[in-house]
């Protein structure tokens, strides 16, 4: 595996960039400014960028086989159609916690959106499945905050961030049903400097890991061991996806909220879209079925 070096790609200035996804069939880069209230579309060869401005946080997104975009966020979860703005709101199963949000997610190989919540009050969150009829599933319960999720290229691992605690987890996957079992701690990065957020997975099943206030990306083999680091020139890389014709550029979000003034200046390009080219190229981006 070559060295990946981050390159400056584009200037958008997201107040808390996440969630990229590649459109394959678009051939665009989408994500989300959770604070700004608006989600983002790119195209990295004009890096001509289109803003869709929301009236409520989304924290993440997912392509659909039917068009448009599963996304979850401070009102539960929802269909939005890019052509006409609209969203259609779906379910909110923590609509009675004010202080909950949903923060990271991802469609899974078997087209479940998988999604988990943030709050206030740490490790009362949890993970969800939703199922392509629309039945919510929860999956895990006792996180502090829901990030990066990815899949393994074989399909029998899924990968799942729990910021707080500084962990990645790994569960067995099951794809023909969705489910997930027998948890472990698969990368443990309490003594790092840094908070893992949002992940992808690459063809060799290697994992990128966004570090919040890390100033890098890790990389990490098949067994959870560290390979390499890309250092990054702004503080809070947020998430990564791998996309381009070939699946060969990672594509980085990042983040200017929280900062100071002071590290704004020393830092002008927190927020902007990175990338980083390589010899790996990464998985397809899985479509919601529902």
């Amino acid at each position: 595996m070559s060295q990946r070096e981050v390159t400056p790609l584009a200037s958008l200035g997201l107040q808390l960039g996440e969630s990229p996804i590649w459109h394959p069939l678009e051939g665009r880069l989408y994500c989300v400014d959770i604070e700004g209230k608006s989600i983002w579309r790119f195209d990295p060869e004009s890096l001509q960028a289109q803003e869709y401005p929301l009236d409520i946080k989304v924290g993440c997104l997912g392509l659909r086989s039917q068009g448009g975009f599963i996304i979850a966020g401070e009102y539960g979860l929802a269909i939005f159609d890019q052509a006409t703005g609209e969203l259609t709101p779906i379910t909110d199963p923590e609509a009675d916690r004010p202080d909950a949000r949903f923060n990271d997610g991802a469609v899974g190989p078997s087209g479940h959106f998988w999604a988990g919540t943030m709050s206030t009050n740490n490790f009362e969150s949890k993970l969800y499945r939703l199922d392509p009829d629309h039945k919510l599933q929860t999956m895990e319960t006792g996180i502090g905050i829901s990030n990066g999720i990815g899949w393994s290229p074989d399909r029998s691992t899924m990968y799942f961030t729990d910021s707080p605690r500084k962990v990645i987890y790994a569960y067995e996957y099951d794809q023909k049903v969705g489910e997930i079992a027998n948890r472990r701690v698969w990368v443990d990065s309490s003594e790092e400097t840094g908070v893992p957020d949002g992940l992808c997975v690459d063809q060799e099943g290697c994992v990128w890991s966004a570090r919040w206030d890390g100033w890098r990306i890790s990389c990490y083999d098949p067994l959870g061991q560290l390979m390499q680091e890309l250092p990054m020139l702004v503080q809070r890389p947020t998430s990564c996806t791998f996309g381009g014709s070939d699946l060969k550029t990672l594509f980085i979000t990042s983040a200017w909220t929280g900062l100071t003034q002071t590290e704004l200046r020393q830092q002008p390009m927190a927020g902007d879209l990175f990338f980083a080219e390589g010899d790996t190229p990464g998985q397809e981006t899985n479509l919601f079925l529902g």
